[in-house]
């Protein structure tokens, strides 16, 4: 196993029509337990194309719209008569410039890869289409030349390689793979079951319908590793129900958390309550009642919502103002956490002993931003895309961190220092220079997109540091940091807060799930030129960025 974070399921390859629906309170008070709150500044006046904050209604609206318009916006973009469009998410910029991002049929099957983003003016015109594939989607039979149990059958093989004991795959369905070169028909088999570290396994297999050959494979639920945790004393929104208190957020579209008690079904678990509303003690335990854990868990999902709310509008990870909830207590002596997408949720086990839970706040912020990554771009989880996956969680995690402002945990470009894995108090990520880890790439080569996607991470994350902070030795937060660059350029940084609406803004509207570094490049470009202008000091330095980590 890598040392690196748990990872997130992705949910690019499925194909929904579900708009976002309120969440049903039952009537009784909310709280505020315990005192003093780490609170982050609020975001300044964001510019004309920075996305604008939607109710959960007003989303629901454009998405129905886009939608009920899907047939006659796939004639224009010039779509085959075989092509249908189905409404994934939409964001509104201040502007009124619309972005609609959708999945593709074809025949009624899924296209996986052929996700893509349609740019609307104010006016309702079409001024652009990002593309994940430009290959046209045509395939000339939809006959299988093989059997589904064969799909299925080289599925169970690579998922036996990965501890897993399931016997049986959980069904092979037909699609149309254009993740990769010429669109084929194919077979997508998951198998489920428990790696071997006790890891929920969710293995998704493409195998080529005609030859037989397997065609891409991704995990749907990663791992990672850590230790121990501490934020202090920290505020959370509670909610009494009679007498008694419970974990649930309700200011937050009703977050919740949960104690799995050590088990590990796929069940949500037993809403954490208390008496008094003072939870947890400030020490780990191995007790599988201990609410430390469950303190920390509701606390990351809580600074990870007003983060994302404060800073780019969100409401939510999928944008709907519904919350996704927290299980902790996972297994036993189970040292990962992971958030899945089949359940909207973030689990955490209690790691080595049951006394190290990894419940930090960076972990949080790094995997509830996999659900964001998911829910709009949903860059595929391999090879470069899969870098730029695991960087965007590591830069919306800097930037949970950085909004916090816990004194416990000051805010840094390092990534899981609290969690010391490496048990020498060294950090799992480096973004001022990221090979310092050992494995991480500095600069783009074209080999890089074969390493693991948590080591490819390293140029987007230099970047981001670059654009943020620029080139050479500076101390931020007592913390000290020394970036080199590539072609020896000096870069200067143009601030944490405008990169982090650059990287967004690339993120929502001008990524798809194919995006390479190169893509990534005109994506953050295209982001800059439309937030601060063509010619403008934020555009020339995301250019110098990007060259400083050779990408050109």
């Amino acid at each position: 196993m890598s040392p690196v974070y748990a990872r997130h399921k992705r949910t690019t390859l499925a194909i929904a029509t579900a708009v976002a629906a309120g969440a049903l309170l039952t009537t009784g008070l909310t709280t505020s337990a315990s005192a003093q709150t780490p609170t982050g500044s609020a975001a300044a006046k964001p510019p004309a194309a920075a996305p604008t904050p939607l109710s959960a209604a007003a989303r629901t609206t454009l998405i129905q719209k886009a939608q009920a318009d899907a047939t006659e916006t796939a004639r224009n973009i010039g779509l085959g008569s075989k092509e249908k469009l189905v409404v994934k998410d939409v964001v509104k910029d201040a502007d009124g410039t619309v972005h609609t991002r959708y999945e593709r049929t074809y025949a009624g099957l899924p296209v996986l890869g052929g996700d893509l983003v349609v740019h609307t003016t104010k006016a309702g015109r079409t001024e652009g289409v990002t593309r994940a594939t430009k290959s046209a989607v045509k395939v000339a039979s939809l006959k299988p030349q093989i059997a589904a149990s064969k799909a299925e059958k080289q599925a169970l093989t690579a998922a036996k390689a990965l501890g897993s004991a399931k016997t049986s795959a959980d069904g092979a369905r037909k699609v149309i793979w254009a993740g990769s070169g010429k669109p084929v028909l194919a077979y997508e088999t998951i198998v489920g079951g428990l790696q071997d570290d006790g890891t929920p396994n969710q293995l998704h297999v493409i195998t080529d319908a005609a030859t037989g050959k397997k065609l891409y494979a991704y995990q749907g639920i990663e791992t990672g590793t850590g230790k121990s945790l501490y934020s202090g004393t920290v505020s959370l929104n509670t909610y009494k129900s009679g007498s008694t208190y419970q974990l649930y957020d309700t200011t937050r579209g009703g977050h919740k958390t949960y104690n799995k008690s050590h088990g590990t079904s796929s069940s949500a678990g037993t809403l954490f309550t208390d008496a008094d509303d003072t939870w947890g003690t400030g020490a780990a335990s191995s007790s599988s009642t201990d609410q430390t854990a469950a303190v920390d868990a509701a606390y990351g999902a809580q600074e990870t919502w007003d983060f994302y709310k404060a800073t780019f509008g969100r409401s939510g990870i999928k944008n709907n103002g519904v919350a996704a909830y927290s299980r902790v207590h996972y297994g036993n002596a189970y040292v990962n956490a992971f958030w899945d997408d089949s359940c909207f949720c973030m689990t955490y086990g209690d790691g080595d002993g049951n006394t190290h839970p990894l419940t930090s706040l960076d972990v949080a912020g790094h995997e509830m931003s996999h659900g964001v990554t998911s829910n709009t771009a949903g860059l595929d989880y391999s090879g470069e895309s899969g870098g730029l996956n695991e960087a965007t969680s590591d830069i919306f995690g800097t930037g949970v961190e950085f909004y916090a402002n816990n004194s416990s945990d000051p805010g840094d470009y390092l990534i899981g220092e609290e969690i010391d894995i490496n048990g020498d108090g060294s950090p799992l990520r480096y973004m001022d220079k990221p090979s310092k880890d050992g494995g991480s790439a500095d600069y783009w080569s074209s080999s890089v997109g074969s390493k693991d996607v948590h080591y490819s991470s390293g140029v987007a994350n230099h970047f981001f540091y670059l654009l943020s902070e620029g080139s050479g030795a500076k101390t931020i937060n007592g913390v000290s940091y020394n970036s080199p660059t590539y072609n020896g350029s000096t870069v200067t940084g143009i601030g944490r807060a405008k990169a982090l609406q650059i990287w967004y803004k690339a993120l929502t509207t001008y990524m798809t799930s194919s995006t390479n570094y190169k893509g990534a490049r005109t994506a953050t470009l295209s982001a800059a030129s439309a937030l601060y202008g063509s010619t403008s000091t934020e555009y020339k330095a995301v250019a110098a960025a990007w060259s400083a980590v050779n990408v050109s």
